[in-house]
C-alpha cells in the first residue's frame, strides 16, 4: 500500500476528482464548470468579521497545494521508486495539459492552476532529486551543485 503512495504522483487525486465531477459519476454531468467551481461549499467567520466563502475550486486548489508539498518532500529520495514517480508525474502533466488545452470545461483558472502545480511538481521533483543525488555521492559544483 505504501509503495503505491510513493510511486503515484499525488496530484492525480485532484485530477480524478475534477474529472469525476465534470464527467458525471459524482454529482451528474456538470454543464457549467465555472459555476460549479465558483459555488461556495462552506463559509468561515473570520476574526475580522468578514465571511470567507470557500468554493469548490478553492478546496481543490488548497488540496493540490498540500499534495504538492508532500510530492516535493518525496522527491528528496534518490531511489528507483522516486525516479518512477517522476516519470509518472511527467505523464500526469501531459494529461493535465491535454485536458486543459482540448477539453470542454477544463479551460478555466482552477484547472490551469492545477496544471501549473503539476508542472512545478515535475520540475521541482527532478531538480531536488538531482541535488539530493549529488549530495549523496559527495559531489558539488556544476549547475545543480550545493556549493
Amino acid at each position: 500500500m505504501f509503495i503505491l503512495l510513493d510511486l503515484l504522483p499525488l496530484l492525480v487525486i485532484p485530477l480524478v476528482i475534477y474529472n469525476l465531477v465534470i464527467f458525471g459519476p459524482v454529482i451528474g454531468p456538470v454543464a457549467d464548470a465555472q459555476a460549479w467551481l465558483a459555488q461556495p461549499m462552506f463559509s468561515v467567520h473570520m476574526f475580522s468579521g468578514d465571511l470567507w466563502h470557500v468554493s469548490a475550486g478553492d478546496a481543490i486548489l488548497g488540496t493540490a497545494v498540500f499534495l504538492l508539498f508532500i510530492e516535493i518532500v518525496k522527491s528528496t529520495r534518490t531511489d528507483s521508486v522516486s525516479l518512477i514517480n517522476h516519470a509518472l508525474g511527467t505523464l500526469l502533466f501531459i494529461v493535465f495539459l491535454f485536458e486543459f488545452l482540448t477539453m470542454r470545461n477544463f479551460s478555466n483558472s482552477v484547472f490551469g492552476l492545477l496544471t501549473a502545480l503539476q508542472l512545478v511538481d515535475v520540475v521541482a521533483g527532478y531538480t531536488v532529486t538531482a541535488v539530493a543525488a549529488k549530495r549523496d555521492i559527495g559531489s558539488s559544483g556544476g549547475l545543480l551543485g550545493t556549493h
